[in-house]
């Protein structure tokens, strides 16, 4: 039996920034992932030669040494990763389709307070008092900033209070609420069930500055698969955990994977989706409590997606340097309901490439979907899908590629659609039970699977378990990495990075 000091379950982000920890700290660490590669949703794939991004296509956190920036100092990765901000002026771009408004939002919280007020003269006290609210949470928050990273999350009074409610108290102008509540398909979760804490601590980030990466996803893989070498962490790809083993005095001695192989550990982080957790814990070890709240946790939203690119005759002088959302309607809940028939909020991301040294232009859109959308085809698999799956992905591909091409006039004949993907397609090669793109619904006063689980040496992270996306997933896995590693130690770490 091959024996560790820690086993990591789930390569993507914050496993990888797991794995990174424990290993840094002088530990024996596996590293288990499911699928034939690491890096889960932040992998790249190829059409036409073309890459695309899977799962991660921005983010906040980089500018001005921010949270993000600091977590890849103390990983030893910050310099391997080269962050590609968005414009300043207009890094965000709504359109509400049925009157073709635009609005034009930049980074920076002064700068987006001053264009919202040219845009609401009327709204200017709502404006204020709104980003004065998510600066005060994100103040209180002390895991906002690495250096007053806490063992466990912060819980606030606005943890408790719905974003749509604190829109409703603050404005009753819709077009000022949509633009407030945009980025809520950042996460995929609905302003009435969402709250305000959360939506703060996720927007901030995002409101200061946006970035792509260059390379994408495949940045932070490559980084990480090279420190974690450096490291002398073991991976193991194709090995998920088929059950615990050795279980006495409430703790896990061994798991057996699912090629017969034994690992022992005396600690162990999951990293994966919280009803897989479920599934592998002996459930005689749980609480009735403990199973109805995992089984009650409901999926955010997933993506239908549309991967393309633009030929070198297409105009834009954007491209690349402003995001564009579309909205088909002002009202954000009815787009993010998973009873939603028509058109929802679409995101189109543009993005210079190389590929083979010639420049390619990537245009990836992504538009809510739900799995109660495909749940006549959910018992099939990749590969094997009827024609009616087809024709469905076909109909739906065409009609958010004239979306794009009705906003984006100098697209039309230059742009060709190259795949498309359902929440199917995202479950069965990201290995996630729902195809959601940011696992179980943050929603108002819940509480997630995060830290230690009942068998007290194994830990849930991930970004279901403190907020979803790239920073979120890696803040719950520092946060587990501290109360194993210990938080004297741990803080030295963190002060000696960030000197």
């Amino acid at each position: 039996m091959a024996k560790y000091d820690d086993v990591v379950v789930g390569s993507g982000v914050s496993g990888l920034t797991a794995a990174s920890l424990l290993a840094g700290q002088g530990h024996k660490v596996l590293l288990l992932e499911k699928a034939p590669r690491i890096g889960g949703s932040l992998a790249r794939y190829r059409r036409e030669g073309a890459p695309f991004d899977t799962g991660f296509h921005f983010t906040g956190g980089f500018a001005g040494n921010r949270l993000l920036h600091d977590m890849l100092s103390v990983l030893r990765i910050r310099d391997r990763i080269e962050p590609v901000f968005l414009s300043n002026d207009n890094a965000n771009r709504f359109v509400v389709e049925p009157t073709g408004r635009t609005y034009d939002l930049p980074c920076g919280v002064p700068a987006i307070r001053r264009r919202l007020k040219a845009y609401f003269p009327s709204e200017t006290t709502a404006v204020d008092r709104y980003f004065d609210m998510v600066a005060d949470v994100c103040r209180r928050t002390t895991s906002m900033a690495l250096g007053g990273i806490s063992s466990s999350p912060d819980v606030l009074d606005e943890d408790f209070v719905p974003l749509q409610q604190v829109l409703d108290d603050l404005t009753s102008d819709p077009a000022l609420k949509l633009l407030l509540s945009g980025f809520c398909m950042c996460y995929g979760v609905q302003p009435r069930e969402v709250s305000f804490a959360s939506h703060s601590r996720i927007c901030l980030g995002l409101y200061e500055s946006v970035a792509r990466v260059k390379d994408g996803g495949e940045a932070f893989v490559r980084a990480f698969r090279d420190r974690l070498g450096e490291l002398g962490v073991a991976i193991a790809c194709g090995r998920h955990v088929a059950r615990c083993l050795d279980v006495r005095d409430d703790q896990v001695g061994a798991f057996e994977l699912n090629t017969g192989e034994e690992v022992s550990f005396r600690t162990a982080v999951f990293t994966i989706h919280p009803k897989e957790i479920l599934r592998i814990l002996p459930r005689d070890k749980l609480s009735l409590a403990f199973v109805e709240r995992v089984s009650a946790f409901e999926s955010s939203a997933g993506f239908f997606s549309v991967f393309g690119v633009c030929d070198d005759a297409c105009t834009d002088p954007d491209f690349g340097t402003t995001m564009v959302s579309l909205f088909p309607a002002l009202d954000v809940n009815g787009m993010l309901d998973p009873g939603n028939a028509g058109d929802s909020a679409l995101v189109i991301i543009r993005t210079p490439e190389q590929v083979n040294g010639r420049a390619c232009r990537v245009v990836s859109a992504f538009e809510p979907s739900f799995l109660a959308q495909v749940r006549r085809w959910q018992d099939t698999t990749t590969g094997r899908r009827p024609p009616d799956y087809a024709e469905y992905k076909a109909r739906r591909a065409e009609r958010i590629r004239r979306r794009i091409v009705a906003a984006l006039p100098a697209y039309d004949g230059h742009f060709k659609v190259l795949d498309s993907a359902s929440v199917l397609t995202f479950r069965d090669y990201l290995n996630s039970p729902d195809g959601s793109a940011y696992g179980v619904k943050q929603k108002v006063g819940q509480f997630n699977l995060f830290g230690k689980l009942p068998l007290r040496n194994l830990y849930a992270a991930g970004q279901s378990s403190v907020l979803p996306g790239l920073v979120g997933a890696m803040v719950s896995a520092f946060l587990v990495c501290r109360a194993i590693a210990g938080k004297e130690a741990f803080n030295r770490l963190i002060e000696k990075a960030l000197r």
